[in-house]
């Protein structure tokens, strides 16, 4: 590593040279003038991290810097609460109503078309394209997308020995070191990328694993968050009550809320969870780190993104696969030279599916017309500027959610519907949806639904 280091501050200081020689040459290629992009995503990152407050007992000073340094915004929502669906989707800029790529069970690669993806675009605009970890799911992707993409056989996923349900609904009992797990060299990997001379603009994807299960970290990341301090997220025990038969299908409240309920597990899943997170955390700072030593510091643009959210017993809920605030928010931060400005906040409610389009116009490339997403460079110049389009999830055939700034809109595949005030109830606690004087702001957010969904791979 130390060796790494140094080449890394050799090449920085290499490239302040060759920025203090100025233009005495002839002029660059338009391609090598335009800003690189680091592409930073986040499996399963909820939005339990320090800025957004969601949750008190969080711990992540890197993501919380990285937000200092541009614009985080505070309700960023996924396109679908799912790793496969979600990632299919912001990577083609297709919504799953398109492609018909709804759940994880649909391969991503049957439902979308090879050289739709956000990659490829770059690529054929002249930047080097290169990616580590999980972008696309289970770490697969269109090999003609990339210029080069690193190995994922040259590391362990989890650490020796480690299960699924380890941090879980079981105990941890591994002695694991930072570098047993694999976003420990996806990290590295990629610090070399940015430290690598190029004639071409960089757009490097580095796809960090954890805090996807299982919950299993060096211990020292355990210690941060003792057992006794552990507190559970805002719940209540009927939560389920007032929601229609699609909502408790949703929830599953027998199957991981009742196994934790018995075991008493409870609290021990949070503190693997945050303590998975602090991990995640420490990449991200290594990851900046490397940027900043970097010849590429100055000149480029970083977005972070959690693929989707994620439950913690939440109207009886865990994991991801629901249509409520938890399982669908997810950090989103721009740091973007020359536009964004550093620690500012927009609070209007966004989805995933601007990031492709919105890195396009960054940068100044063509986005394509199969993208269907809406640029918000406009509210990464001012994030008080007029949004008038909603966030909209999609979790499955015909269940879609909208959220606009106050309110919170489910309609399921059957019909029945949810509708939720976050002024006065931001854990959603209150279905208004059959009150008679929530019947005009249904029919606006109505307005917003998909008109014709495709037909799932089952039916086909």
């Amino acid at each position: 590593m130390n060796l790494a280091k140094e080449k890394c501050l050799m090449l920085a200081l290499l490239g302040v040279l060759c920025l203090g020689l100025g233009n005495a040459e002839s002029a660059p290629a338009a391609e090598s003038q335009r800003p690189n992009v680091l592409f930073i995503a986040v499996d399963d990152l909820n939005a339990w991290v320090t800025h957004l407050g969601r949750n008190p007992q969080a711990r992540t000073p890197n993501v919380d810097r990285l937000a200092k340094m541009g614009t985080t915004f505070q309700r960023a929502y996924c396109a679908v609460p799912a790793c496969n669906p979600a990632r299919a989707a912001l990577m083609t800029g297709q919504r799953p109503w398109t492609t018909g790529c709804y759940l994880n069970s649909d391969p991503w690669k049957q439902h979308t078309t090879e050289g739709f993806g956000l990659s490829n675009q770059f690529k054929k605009s002249g930047y080097h394209v290169v990616g580590a970890g999980k972008i696309y799911h289970s770490q697969t992707y269109f090999e003609s997308e990339w210029s080069e993409y690193m190995d994922p056989k040259l590391y362990s996923l989890d650490g020796p020995e480690v299960k699924k349900d380890d941090g879980f609904h079981n105990p941890m009992n591994h002695d694991l070191k930072d570098e047993d797990l694999g976003d420990w060299h996806v990290v590295n990997w990629c610090v070399e990328q940015l430290c690598k001379e190029q004639d071409k603009p960089l757009f490097l994807a580095c796809g960090l694993y954890k805090p996807h299960l299982p919950f299993a970290v060096p211990r020292k990341y355990y210690e941060m968050f003792p057992r006794e301090q552990i507190q559970l997220p805002p719940h209540r025990e009927n939560d389920l009550d007032d929601l229609p038969a699609a909502g408790v299908r949703m929830a599953k409240p027998t199957g991981d809320h009742a196994r934790f309920l018995k075991s008493g597990r409870w609290k021990d899943a949070i503190q693997s969870y945050l303590a998975t997170c602090a991990y995640t955390d420490m990449n991200i700072g290594r990851l900046l780190d490397g940027l900043a030593k970097s010849p590429r510091a100055d000149n480029t643009i970083i977005v972070l993104w959690g693929d989707h959210g994620w439950s913690f017993g939440e109207k009886s809920h865990w994991r991801k696969f629901a249509l409520w605030e938890e399982p669908t928010r997810a950090p989103l931060i721009w740091v973007a030279p020359g536009v964004t400005q550093a620690g500012t906040e927009c609070k209007q409610p966004i989805d995933f599916m601007t990031i492709y389009p919105t890195l396009c116009e960054l940068v100044g490339i063509d986005i394509p017309s199969h993208v269907e997403g809406k640029s918000a460079v406009n509210l990464l110049r001012d994030p008080t500027s007029a949004w008038t389009d909603p966030a909209i999830t999609t979790h499955g055939y015909r269940n879609h959610a909208v959220r606009m700034e106050q309110h919170r809109y489910i309609r399921y595949a059957d019909g029945s519907e949810e509708l939720y005030d976050h002024t006065h109830d931001p854990y959603e606690w209150t279905n208004l949806a059959s009150r008679p004087e929530s019947s005009k702001v249904i029919q606006r957010l109505k307005q917003h639904l998909p008109t014709r969904d495709a037909a799932p791979a089952t039916s086909k």
